[in-house]
């Protein structure tokens, strides 16, 4: 009975981040044929729009049991470098619940980059699916297969970018606190991918961003600069500090990430040295606000936060984590359709 009585509480908390909010013109925004390679590359209305068609999905589909297959016909390869526990299992699950076909790729499987170079693949590969999803070590390796492919290339992760985790971390923050405007977000940790991306959207949903990092593990200057352009625009703030606990302080949200990425595992003993005092725990959320939450994209290791804070209330990897297979969805159903949403337009 109680966990019965929990699920339909976070139901109808759920249901409470959309009711009664007019769509404001967001039906007209329309990203098909669109490939998402950066959310750089996208309006603070363009991501509201995902977010708002991942939400819809998730009411209709899980809550009110619909089925959809809006992506009926529709072919996917999923090309991947890197192994994958939540891109490939979200992404898989998620176009074949919504009518699809989704056909996962190793560099065992396709010749790309081996016996076949990348434009040659592209070119292939729009002739026999209608979206690409590459989850790469090089983002150099998307921008040329965005290039030369006619179909949509979304990143499921690069060396530079992954949006897709993003817009997870967005829905998740977005059902919980009911609005993303006005948030603080302060990310403890390496200077990555994630954090980069975080950084080319944060701004534009009216998110504050505290950044600590070791010295020598800040984020690409080219990111940086755009970072502060965005905050700036969008009239958010944008702090880097070396200090954790400096961005910790009046915080809502403690984010981190794996300190040792794949690829630099000759880098680990330097790294785990370079990164001590950075661990996550109740001490470093002492310094942040009342309602403080945490994020982390996963797999994680103890070093980077600690059980306490991992297991507690406070933590929400777990919705976060189920909500990578939302907002997959709704953003492949975003590229490949011209949908609307049924529910009214969500909080921001």
């Amino acid at each position: 009975m109680a966990k019965l009585l929990s699920a339909n509480c976070r139901v109808s908390r759920f249901l409470q981040t959309f009711r009664s909010c007019p769509a404001r013109g967001f039906s007209s925004v329309s990203l098909k044929g669109r490939s998402c390679l950066t959310l750089k590359d996208f309006t603070s209305e363009e991501i509201k729009k995902m977010l708002w068609v991942s939400a819809d999905l998730k009411h209709r589909i899980k809550h009110e049991n619909e089925y959809l297959p809006l992506l009926r016909g529709k072919s996917l390869a999923m090309i991947f470098e890197k192994r994958s526990t939540r891109t490939r299992m979200s992404t898989e699950t998620g176009f074949a619940l919504l009518g699809g076909h989704p056909c996962f790729l190793t560099t065992q499987d396709i010749h790309m980059g081996v016996n076949e170079n990348n434009k040659d693949t592209a070119q292939v590969l729009s002739g026999l699916c209608d979206i690409i999803l590459a989850r790469v070590y090089c983002h150099s390796t998307l921008e040329e297969l965005d290039k030369e492919a006619s179909i949509p290339i979304i990143n499921g992760l690069s060396d530079l970018y992954h949006p897709i985790q993003i817009l997870a971390d967005f829905l998740t923050l977005q059902e919980h606190y009911g609005s993303l405007n006005g948030l603080t977000v302060s990310w403890i940790g390496d200077g990555n991918n994630v954090l980069h991306s975080f950084m080319m959207a944060a701004a534009k949903m009216g998110i504050h961003l505290k950044i600590a990092t070791p010295k020598g593990y800040e984020p690409e200057e080219s990111v940086l600069q755009d970072a502060q352009r965005l905050s700036k625009q969008h009239g958010t703030q944008l702090f880097l500090t070396s200090d954790p606990m400096e961005a910790a302080r009046d915080s809502n949200v403690l984010v981190t990430d794996t300190w040792v990425s794949m690829g630099q595992e000759d880098e680990k003993k330097k790294r785990l040295n370079d990164f001590r005092g950075y661990q996550i725990t109740m001490q470093t959320g002492s310094v942040a606000k009342p309602d403080w939450t945490f994020l982390h994209c996963l797999p994680r290791k103890m070093e980077e936060v600690d059980d306490q804070v991992f297991y507690s209330s406070r933590s929400l990897v777990f919705p976060e984590a189920e909500n990578r297979k939302w907002t997959i969805m709704g953003l492949m159903v975003s590229l490949l359709t011209d949908y609307n949403p049924k529910i009214p337009m969500i909080k921001f």
